[in-house]
């Protein structure tokens, strides 16, 4: 399957959105432990939670939420996304080709 995931930072209070084809458990113990090198944007801490995860069918469609979801530059729209599943899946609908 393919995901978008968006993680948390109690430490930094900020979040991260990504997408992967692998376990999302997996990426998020890639991210804490710094796998990507240490001039990415997680590794500037190693307490990432799990925050929201979004499974769709491809790829690309995963892509297409992990760029509505950055271009939104809200902490209180993801947020919203979890509170309130009506607005997930309006999301998801939305980002469909």
């Amino acid at each position: 399957m393919n995901y978008c995931y968006i993680l948390f930072s109690p430490s930094l209070k900020k979040f991260y959105t990504g997408i992967t084809q692998e376990s999302v458990a997996s990426r998020l113990q890639k991210h804490n432990f710094h796998f990507y090198g240490n001039h990415h944007f997680t590794a500037k801490a190693s307490d990432w939670e799990l925050f929201l995860t979004i499974e769709v069918n491809s790829f690309s469609h995963a892509r297409r939420i992990e760029l509505y979801i950055k271009r939104m530059k809200s902490s209180s729209f993801i947020r919203k996304l979890k509170e309130n599943p009506e607005q997930l899946k309006t999301l998801i609908q939305r980002t469909m080709v």
